[in-house]
């Protein structure tokens, strides 16, 4: 009885005969698995990595009311930053906002609302009319085609009205998830939480909730709002960060929520004459999520 060779043992082991080196090469390449993709870090995680520090916990039940309800003190009748007279002109405010401020979008829509503020009249403008509007702003041509192609929408199958309708809003052209739930919140008093980058870096900063995009922290941080905040809870959380609680230096020491806050790198007040403070890690959506 012969010893067993390197050749034997392989083979036996894939359930074959022993054979040459071709059937050991097979053996060994069959018993190889493909390498499994990295999985994407956590919220939590993505968070930790950006302030080089273990995250806080998202705070609990009464701390969140307590920061919604010194923010309503604050501002008691939040308003949207972007000037509209309808339904239908706030609408094509917010198309038009799309990786735009509302400031340039506002210097735009001053000149374009007077002579189309209802889906018939921009219709009749064209979109060639309404880019010579816009082309300040920037996606201009994208844009136009987008409100022209909607208000054809609004005025064949909705009578030339905006639907309140949130499913239906977002079937339109130019409009995402987030634009529907402004429209629904603004126009239509719904409760709706539309979660933008100022909105997402505020949630991890306290934290309010953690999320990977902008649609996850919509569905953490809707449910967490007290109920007598929910009407507004958009206004007072964009606007927040928009004017406090900045991406490159969060002024700390004008926040009405600073104590109540989690977030490690406060910005101390700067001293007159002196530098101003450190800028603090920014907390982002993933771009590919962003609406």
């Amino acid at each position: 009885m012969r010893a067993k060779s390197p050749d034997d043992t392989v083979a036996n082991a894939a359930g074959a005969e022993p054979a040459g080196e071709g059937a050991v090469a097979k053996a060994k390449a069959k018993g190889k698995s493909k390498p499994k993709p990295k999985p994407k870090p956590k919220p939590a995680a993505k968070f930790a990595a950006a302030i080089g520090r273990k995250p806080p916990k998202p705070v609990d039940a009464e701390t969140r009311r307590e920061i919604f309800r010194r923010l309503a003190a604050a501002d008691p009748d939040p308003r949207s930053d972007l000037e509209y007279t309808n339904p239908f002109t706030l609408l094509v405010a917010v198309v038009l906002s799309a990786q735009a401020t509302d400031a340039g979008v506002n210097k735009t829509t001053r000149r374009l609302f007077p002579v189309a503020d209802n889906p018939a009249a921009m219709l009749a403008l064209g979109e060639a009319g309404v880019r010579d509007y816009v082309k300040t702003i920037g996606l201009f041509n994208a844009k136009a085609k987008n409100v022209v192609a909607l208000s054809r929408i609004l005025v064949e199958e909705h009578a030339g009205a905006v639907p309140a309708d949130r499913s239906v809003l977002e079937k339109l052209p130019g409009v995402g998830r987030k634009t529907a739930a402004v429209v629904m919140n603004v126009a239509f008093g719904e409760p709706t939480l539309a979660v933008d980058t100022h909105i997402f870096r505020v949630s991890h900063r306290i934290p309010l909730a953690y999320g990977r995009d902008t649609d996850a922290i919509e569905a953490a941080l809707t449910p967490l709002v007290p109920e007598e905040y929910r009407r507004n809870a958009h206004h007072w959380l964009i606007l927040h960060g928009r004017y406090v609680c900045k991406a490159r230096r969060p002024e700390c020491w004008r926040c009405v929520v600073s104590d109540l806050c989690r977030y490690p790198d406060k910005t101390p007040e700067p001293k007159p004459g002196k530098t101003k403070p450190a800028a603090s890690p920014t907390i982002e959506p993933d771009e590919d999520a962003l609406p």
